[in-house]
């Protein structure tokens, strides 16, 4: 058989030698650790504002594989300091992770991304993450960030930790007792169960709360990508072995060592994974926006089918990644997996009547 033949239209590749000269021409990096990046696959867990920002600059230094993992998908504030979305995809209400995997593939087409529209959990994780040599943090809840940590944990893989709420950034690196690759090796950190053995408890703040600059959201996540270059060339003992946070608008700043696991601690130490293991989880959580996560229901959806039933009932748009119903003063947007936000209240039982009252019980 003939092999097929390149499109004449088509623009000719990118060389990679030009595409990355200036970070070639850098001593930190040179031509052995860009060749170690596009070897490298690296899981980005929220493609929200930290994570798209982590996203582009990872992709941007030619990381050769990236797993985008959001649950979420986008809306018009978003695009305040989400630097992978536009206008078009908030009037689509595209899936986060998926409208960032468009965007890549626009400035990059020489990597591969892999965009799941999924919320991350104790039974999807191994699955997700077990490919990734590095796990990058871009979550907006410690539920998530524990259940991380329990995994990378038990796994010995590096993760990275960053934060961003107003002014105030803040990033960690976790680098586990064992190597989960053999080519990059590191001394352990504390895990994030050593510095935080509890997750914080009463009101946080989020960013409808407390706003947020997109600058504080950069910050965060330069410092997080320039930590994950470090370790992907091989070059671990550079890294950071702090818990760092800075605050743009004060100008304070402050940093807490982690250098070393804590003895005691209850998953590196005693190695009990509780977040892993799902205990305690709730099955309906909270997105911080006046919404509700319902993730209970794992089944697949028929879109085409829902419309037709939901249509007597309110306004109905879908495409091959959701389908958003509208029915004042609440909308459900609904995921192919049967997974659904729920926009108009905080209530859980509100949220969990409506589900059951038009997606099913």
């Amino acid at each position: 058989m003939p092999s097929p033949q390149a499109d004449p239209a088509a623009p000719p590749p990118i060389d990679d030698r030009e595409r990355y000269s200036r970070q070639v021409l850098f001593p930190g990096i040179g031509a052995d650790g860009q060749l170690a990046l596009l070897r490298a696959h690296v899981a980005i867990v929220g493609c929200g504002a930290t994570g798209a920002a982590a996203a582009s600059l990872l992709a941007r230094a030619g990381v050769g594989t990236l797993t985008l993992i959001d649950r979420d998908f986008v809306e018009f504030s978003n695009l305040q300091r989400q630097v992978l979305f536009d206008e078009q995809d908030a009037r689509e209400a595209l899936p986060k992770a998926e409208a960032a995997r468009r965007k890549i593939a626009q400035f990059n087409s020489g990597i591969t991304v892999y965009a799941y529209v999924t919320d991350l959990v104790p039974a999807n994780i191994a699955e997700l993450l077990a490919e990734a040599n590095l796990i990058l943090d871009a979550t907006d809840n410690f539920e998530t960030r524990y259940l991380i940590n329990d995994y990378a944990v038990e796994q010995g893989k590096p993760w990275i930790y960053a934060a961003a709420i107003g002014a105030y950034a803040a990033t960690m690196n976790i680098l586990p007792r064992g190597e989960a690759d053999a080519t990059l090796s590191w001394e352990p950190t504390a895990c994030l169960a050593c510095v935080f053995p509890k997750p914080p408890s009463g009101p946080v703040e989020t960013c409808d709360t407390a706003g947020i600059l997109s600058t504080a959201v950069n910050f965060a996540a330069s410092i997080q990508v320039t930590e994950a270059l470090k370790l992907l060339t091989g070059q671990s003992a550079r890294m950071r072995r702090t818990l760092l946070s800075f605050d743009l608008w004060s100008s304070e700043r402050s940093e807490i060592s982690s250098a070393k696991p804590r003895p005691d601690c209850e998953v590196c130490g005693q190695r009990i994974f509780a977040h892993l293991a799902g205990e305690g989880r709730p099955h309906i959580t909270l997105c911080g926006r006046n919404s509700v996560q319902i993730h209970e229901h794992h089944r697949p959806v028929d879109f085409a089918s829902m419309r037709e039933r939901l249509a007597p009932h309110g306004t109905v748009r879908f495409n091959e990644l959701l389908l958003r119903f509208e029915r004042p003063p609440y909308t459900i947007t609904l995921f192919a997996d049967g997974r659904a936000i729920v926009q108009g209240t905080t209530d859980t039982t509100v949220a969990r009547t409506l589900y059951a009252r038009y997606i099913g019980s």
